[in-house]
Formats: C-alpha cells, structure tokens, sequence
C-alpha cells in the first residue's frame, strides 16, 4: 500500500488564485497542463507543437502555450508537479540490471550514464528549465494515473484501476476515491506487467512499441483466438483475482535491447515480423489471442476490486485503458454500473493527475462532484485561434477559400459530407489526449460502402485494416449501438445494433483474415469493424456545439444521425494543431475539403504544392 506522496505543509494563500504547473515528460508523450484553484485551464501534449509524434522531450512549447492560455508567466505559478519519483524509478532500473547481470549490460552502458547524468537530478533539472524557484512535488505515477482518473470524473467517489507498462516499480494499481483524497489499495510490481505483455505482442507483430497497440488491436478481429491458451500456459500465470506472473525467460524488456527472446519465437514457430512486411493470417491469430488474454485479465481485475473496494462506480487510466474493447467488456458485464476513463490515459494524462493530487491531496482543497457531468471539458484543452489569426495565416498562404458563418457550418459541411466528401474539420481548442474529439478530425459519411478504404489509402496512408470511429448524437445512440451510457472520449468499443446489421451469407462466412473487409456488415459500413464492433462517441451540444449542430443538421436533411471521425492527421504524424498544420496536411492528402475555424477550401481551388517535395520522406511509417 502506497502513502500519500506528501503533506501540505502551507495552505494556499487566501484570496490569491494557485496556479499548478503539471509536467510528464522523459520517456513517451510528453505533456504540460495549467490547473488553477483546482480547474484545468490548459492541457497539451508537446507532439501537437514539435511535430514529432510521442515526443518524450521536456515540454517547453506546452509549457509555454498553458502559460498563455492561463495568462500568467512562471512568476505566478505557485507549485510544480512532476509525474513521478526520479529517483524510485532509478532505484528499480539499477535492482533490474543487477538482478540479471551480466545479461543486459548494453542497456545498462546505453541507459545509466543518461540516469546519471541528468533524470536523477530532476528538481536541479526543472527548476533551471522553468527558471522557478518555489516547491516541486513528485507524486509516484500511479498516484499520477489515479488521480487523473478520478478527479476530473463526476464520482462523488469511485474505485480506480491504473494500468499500464511500468512507473516507477508499479504497473497496476487499485484503490478508492473520496471526495478529495485518493487511497491506494493495492499493487502489482515490474516486471509482471499487462501493458508491457501487450507491448512485447505489439513488437512481435511488427509494429511499434508504444505506438502501434491501437493496431494490435484493431488487427486482432480478423483473427481467431489459437494462441490463447498458450500464452495462458506458458507465459502469463493467471490468478482468480486479476493478479498474475510473467515467464520471464520469454522476455527481454527487463534489460535488454528488445521485448522478446528466441525462446518467445521458438515458443510461437516463427521470428518476429519485420515491420512493413505483409501481414499474415498468424499475425491475426497472435493479436486476437493477446487480445482475449487482456480482456479477461483486465476482468478479472475489475471483478475484484469491485469486491474489494464495494464501490458502485469505477475510474480508469494508465495506457491500458485506451484498450477500449476490454473497457467495453467491462461495462457489458455489469461489474460496476458506471464507468470514466481518463481521456489521456496514457503518460500524457500523468501531468494532469499530478496537478490536481498536488491541488486537491497535498494542498487539502475540497472537490465537487455532481455525480453527472466531469470536470475534463469535453477533454477540449488545447490551443484555439481566433478568426483573425486564421486569415492572416491563409491570406499569407494565398490559398482560396471562403468564409462561412457560424449558423450556416452546419448546413454547409452536412451536405458536403452527403455528398462523400471528406473533410478536414478544424474547429475551437484541440483534444488533450490521443483521441480527435471534434476539434481536430477528419469527417465523412458512415453510411458510404467505400469510405473505410478511402480515407485509410488516400486520405491517413495507413493500413486498410483499421477500422474508423462513429461521432453519433448522444439521444440517438441506442437507436445504432448496443450503448446506454455516455462515450464521449471515444474509449468504449460497443456491438452496432442488430437492427441495422446485414447478415453474412454461407459464402461470406468463410472468408478469413482482411477478406472479411469485402463484406457489408452494417447500413454504416464505414465504421462497422469485421465483428460488429465499433468505437463510439457521443457528441453534445454542451461539450461540442459545433459539432452536435453540424452532424444533427446531417441527421435532418440525410436520415442518419452518425458521421465517420477520426484524427486529422497521416500516419507518423501527430495530430494537427495549428491552421499551418492543418493546411499542410490537407494539401498533401486526398481530402476534399478542409474547414478551418470560418474558412472554408476546396481542392479543386488550390494551388499545388511544390512538386519537388517528397513530403512522405518527412513522416516516419510506423
């Protein structure tokens, strides 16, 4: 059991606002956020300014940007909260290396001497990076994770479940929420970790570690689960309660340079897929059998914290909670009636939680919550520009376009999108997290049978296989879904209704591996997956006003009241989050259409952009 991380030892100063600067950064998905008097003001990940995606480097421009937004310079902020303990997470590292010496000792030459020489001096780090003086709080990471599961969520309290790859010596934690204090409960340790299991499937598939598990698991329906009780039996010892021990003797990620061995590949009768080569019906078979594995571990572990904490309600974070299709099993069997999740589960969410344990844990500020409506915004945290701001980018640009009003967006793109156009929407401030909420998306029409192949080879250059998310108006949800609850940050999968299914023939049914694409499951083929699945998001007037009138102006002069959303961006390239960005990937694409805030630009009245750049040398495929 984990003890709080500190104790307040002064109260904020009365009538003066404390402004608490959160920081993630180091390892993947570097981030800063701005909470005051509890409030989040700003969130940002330092992918959306650097352009390099999963930019693990200390988040200046982030910094910089949730400064502005909070209109305040580091002068005013009052606390620092760092994700995480430096120097308990070099304690396990140098316990890892010295358990398996002399195996690893490449690693150990590549990563101590950078330990050494600056991440264990991190409050020496931070405090000449931001030039500030005043305290800097290191909760532990799972603190972290917790903490922004269940501050932010509208549980008076709840349990929480944090799973991921590893923090400090942590990779799941569970406990309970209370009003404003959290309490941990429980813990696994490295290296027995379910994030870092999915990681190793995730390598073994030939996709990248930390970036590529959305495409485990989107592969993993084209597959049959054969592997399962293999990797039940040889390589995950898995308890009643969730609890479980890795073999390590398949493993490398301890100290080595991979996540898996020759044993791991002898275990499976192959080597490793080398990235960008084929995928093979095996390749399916692995990920559905990783897959079914997670989903039950994560199961288990949620039956039994129910059990254990008695609460009605559970929070979720950690970079396992993005797997929405376990998220979805959970809520299906009931174990607890409501379910939050964290919409920047990941690393990324980390700045957030520590923030808000530092204003809420450390600090002793009471908490609000209805029991309703979270505290996140809709997660819509990012940098918003003005009318003015986007002229003068595209005057500069001399792009044509022509400007819309407000009361006419909706008119104008709904028919557009009736037309199968696809459209880059960008519009108001930016998700936090890895999810296009709205903000930053690429829109079409579900119900085109050619969308999906379209939009993955022409528009995000990425493989046929993934499938596309459904933006669907909230009252209308249960009418295309088997979904009753809110899903606003697209992190539960859900069956589409059978009312709306088309049934497979005899011939239909035996097909395997990504023929399956070939058939039409649904009257929304676009976002139906191959096993009638899909990753819903509710959208609302209150959270997306734009956005709920642009796809319910759709629903009323085109039947249907769902739309295709996924991230305004290519593959290798983060998320857009500058009209720059948003122009530049919009040339470079098969879109059709890109609305930027007011503006609105059609391909065909386009200049070409400079031939002589062979812009997909500048996006590493992953």
């Amino acid at each position: 059991m984990t003890q709080p991380a500190q104790t307040a030892q002064t109260a904020p100063r009365a009538g003066k606002p404390v402004n608490i600067l959160g920081l993630s950064a180091y390892y993947h998905d570097s981030a800063a956020c701005l909470v005051r008097d509890g409030v989040i003001i700003a969130a940002a990940q330092e992918e959306r300014f650097t352009r390099k995606k999963h930019d693990a480097a200390f988040p200046k421009s982030a910094v910089d940007y949730c400064l502005r937004e909070g209109g305040i310079t580091m002068a005013e902020v009052d606390y620092v909260a760092f994700y995480e303990k430096p120097f308990v997470k070099f304690d396990r590292l140098l316990h890892s290396y010295l358990a398996c010496a002399p195996a690893g000792i490449r690693s150990f030459l590549m990563a101590i001497p950078v330990w050494i020489k600056e991440k264990i001096w991190m409050k020496s780090e931070l405090r000449e990076v931001l030039n500030f003086e005043g305290p800097i709080i290191f909760p532990e990471h799972h603190e972290s994770h917790a903490a922004s599961a269940f501050f932010p969520s509208p549980y008076p309290e709840a349990a929480f479940l944090t799973v991921d790859g590893v923090g400090e010596w942590t990779t799941t934690s569970y406990g309970t929420g209370t009003g404003n204090r959290i309490e941990m409960l429980g813990e696994l340790h490295f290296p027995h970790s379910l994030g870092l299991l999915y990681s190793a499937f995730t390598y073994f598939t030939g996709f990248r570690v930390n970036s590529g598990e959305y495409k485990l698991m989107g592969l993993a329906p084209y597959g049959e689960p054969k592997y399962r009780d293999l990797i039940l039996r040889e390589l995950v010892d898995l308890k009643e309660d969730g609890s479980f021990k890795l073999n390590m003797k398949y493993f490398d990620y301890a100290v080595g340079l991979t996540m898996t061995n020759d044993r791991f590949a002898a275990l499976f009768g192959r080597p490793a897929r080398r990235a960008e080569t084929k995928l093979t019906q095996d390749d399916m078979d692995i990920a559905r059998s990783i897959q079914d594995v997670t989903e039950e571990i994560m199961f288990r572990m949620a039956r039994h914290v129910r059990k254990q904490t008695g609460m009605r309600d559970l929070v979720l974070a950690g970079g396992v909670a993005l797997n929405c299709v376990a998220n979805g099993r959970i809520l299906r069997e009931g174990i607890f009636d409501r379910i939050w999740i964290q919409p920047a589960a990941g690393d990324a969410g980390g700045a957030l939680g520590a923030a808000l344990f530092v204003w809420h844990q450390y600090l002793e500020q009471p908490r609000k919550a209805d029991g309703v409506k979270d505290s996140q915004r809709g997660s819509y945290l990012g940098p918003e520009f003005s009318r003015e701001e986007i002229r003068t980018f595209l005057e500069a640009e001399k792009a044509p376009f022509r400007e819309v009003s407000d009361a006419d967006i909706p008119e104008v793109i709904a028919d557009l999108i009736g037309s199968e156009k696809v459209i880059g929407w960008f519009e108001g401030r930016m998700e936090f997290g890895p999810r296009a909420l709205g903000g930053r998306s690429i829109i079409g029409d579900a119900r085109s049978p050619k969308m999906q192949e379209v939009m993955n080879l022409k528009i995000k250059f990425r493989e046929s296989f993934r499938p596309f998310a459904p933006s669907v108006l909230r009252e209308r949800v249960s009418d295309y879904f088997d979904l009753k609850e809110e899903s606003p940050y697209m992190l539960l999968v859900a069956p589409v209704a059978k009312s709306i299914r088309k049934e497979m023939s005899a011939e239909q049914q035996k097909l395997f591996g990504l023929h399956k694409l070939l058939c039409l499951r649904s009257t929304l083929p676009a976002v139906t997956h191959v096993d009638y699945s899909a990753r819903v998001q509710t959208v609302t007037e209150d959270h997306s006003p734009l956005y709920y009138r642009t796809i319910k102006k759709f629903e009323e002069r085109h039947g249907c009241p769902v739309i295709i959303n996924t991230s305004f961006n290519v593959r290798g390239e983060p998320i857009v989050g500058s009209p720059a960005d948003a122009y530049r990937c919009f040339m470079r694409t098969n879109m059709d259409i890109l609305i930027v805030g007011n503006f609105l630009l059609e391909k065909k009245d386009q200049k070409p952009l400079d031939k002589d750049i062979d812009w997909l040398k500048e996006f590493e495929l992953d």
